[in-house]
């Protein structure tokens, strides 16, 4: 079975769809952290982000898996490091270039093959996974998604510096030409915006137990 889980950054995807996962006894898998990987990598090897040549063949050159939930960059638990502001400004537009994006998707689906997952990023439902068994939306307002990413790196940039780079990304993503943040017509809609993390989990286990 695969469940799998769209919406902006910071809506609550990746710490609920874990929670389903461990619910559910199923594989987590988080597409979206594989552009932030080969972003590190990229990083990490002195290149610029922006060369999409150079992203695609370091891509390739690299090695990434998937431990308990984390992404692991040539065996190296690289998790921690996906979401940092160095990542983040970058990672959208890493994302736009549809031969990376074919390379990733041909990998997620090779994961996945065989397996009960969870698996969520902007374009599962669309895209990687449009025939998943259940599909489901996550949004929430921009200023509680930057006050969720604030929390979450409290010594990082300030709360309008966050606020703005989010409502930045969410015009980049809605607007790509390949793999454009957009709702499936079949996912369940689910505003995260008031409700708490165990709210938003109990409602999508009940909609996969009816």
């Amino acid at each position: 079975m695969v469940i799998a889980i769209d919406g902006p950054a910071g809506s609550g995807k990746s710490t609920i769809a874990r929670m389903i996962a461990d619910k559910l006894g199923y594989y987590f898998l988080n597409t979206g952290s594989f552009y932030r990987v080969y972003t590190l990598a990229q990083l990490e090897a002195g290149g610029d982000p922006l060369d999409k040549d150079g992203v695609l063949k370091t891509a390739k050159s690299v090695c990434v898996t998937v431990c308990d939930g984390d992404i692991c960059l040539d065996g190296k638990d690289v998790e921690k490091l996906l979401h940092t502001p160095r990542v983040d400004r970058f990672c959208s537009q890493v994302s736009v270039d549809p031969r990376l994006r074919e390379y990733v998707n041909l990998q997620v689906r090779k994961l996945a093959e065989g397996m009960d997952i969870v698996t969520e990023g902007r374009d599962t439902t669309t895209v990687i996974f449009p025939d998943a068994d259940y599909k489901f939306y996550f949004d929430a307002s921009a200023e509680v998604r930057a006050e969720r990413r604030t929390a979450e790196h409290p010594d990082g940039p300030s709360y309008k510096e966050v606020l703005e780079a989010i409502v930045k990304r969410d015009e980049n993503d809605r607007n790509k030409a390949f793999g454009a943040l957009k709702i499936a017509d079949s996912a369940i809609y689910i505003d995260t915006t008031h409700l708490t993390i165990n709210q938003v989990c109990e409602r999508v286990i009940k909609a996969i137990e009816l």
